[in-house]
């Protein structure tokens, strides 16, 4: 069996705002999960997800998120703040045959509405995914939940299976945007992506804006929705709600 108390003692759950980038206004929160290493440094998932897949602690590190996501987005509710969680799925964790009546458990349990998640799936991992696999993100589509391909146009995509996916989003990765003042070839996969967004029908999230100078960019460019450090760095839940608390009685920023 799993030690879960691990997880419980090592992960910090952190919440990063998603904006819409015309009026500031806050449209969604991404739950982020952080490693508190014993050296006082903080691991982003890259560095220790292989670990957990290893112990079979995926599907609970999953579990603790929605459950941390969900108790957060119920409270901001009450306060009259109906924003769209987004967490990130690995393929082993949707490749769970019971993950989707998992999650219909726990949107009833909380009050929650399907619509009001985001479950963000990398593009690599969706091209080599089993057919039979993707039964799980059907099965959330018609829960109503919506679903992002993350870090979109860093991998050689085959186009054609993409449009068999059942998909609402594309999020172009933080190193298209953070090069895109400057790089040619960024702007000519920006702007395409953004075609290609609006030709499917799809939202088109731009992550990691780090810059003034980016987000006007991205908005000359038709881009609408973005996060990233620019905006607000990711903080505790405790912190989200003193900070949109306050983010209401303040002006949007110009």
């Amino acid at each position: 069996m799993p030690d879960t108390a691990i997880l419980v003692d090592w992960v910090q759950w952190l919440f990063q705002p998603k904006f819409n980038l015309k009026t500031d206004a806050v449209i969604g929160v991404e739950v982020l999960a952080r490693w508190r290493h014993a050296s006082g440094k903080t691991l982003i998932p890259a560095c220790f997800v292989t670990m957990l897949e290893r112990c079979d602690l995926l599907d609970e590190l999953l579990r603790q998120q929605l459950y941390q996501g969900l108790a957060l987005q119920q409270q901001l509710r009450a306060q009259g703040h109906e924003l769209n969680f987004v967490f990130n799925l690995h393929a082993v964790q949707w490749s769970n045959v019971m993950l989707a009546s998992q999650i219909r458990t726990l949107l009833s349990e909380y009050g929650a509405r399907g619509s009001s998640l985001t479950f963000e799936l990398t593009e690599s991992d969706l091209l080599q995914a089993p057919e039979t696999s993707l039964e799980c993100l059907f099965s959330l589509q018609m829960m109503d939940c919506r679903l992002s391909i993350k870090n979109f146009g860093t991998d050689y995509s085959s186009l054609q299976r993409l449009f068999r996916l059942p998909f609402n989003e594309i999020k172009l990765g933080a190193g298209f945007v953070q090069t895109l003042p400057h790089e040619l070839r960024c702007q000519a996969v920006v702007g395409s992506t953004l075609a290609l967004g609006e030709a499917l029908g799809v939202a088109v999230v731009a992550e990691g804006i780090e810059t003034g100078e980016q987000r006007r960019h991205l908005l000359n460019m038709g881009c609408t929705q973005g996060q990233g450090d620019w905006y607000v760095r990711p903080m505790s839940g405790a912190d989200l709600l003193q900070w949109l608390g306050r983010a209401q009685q303040s002006s949007p920023r110009a």
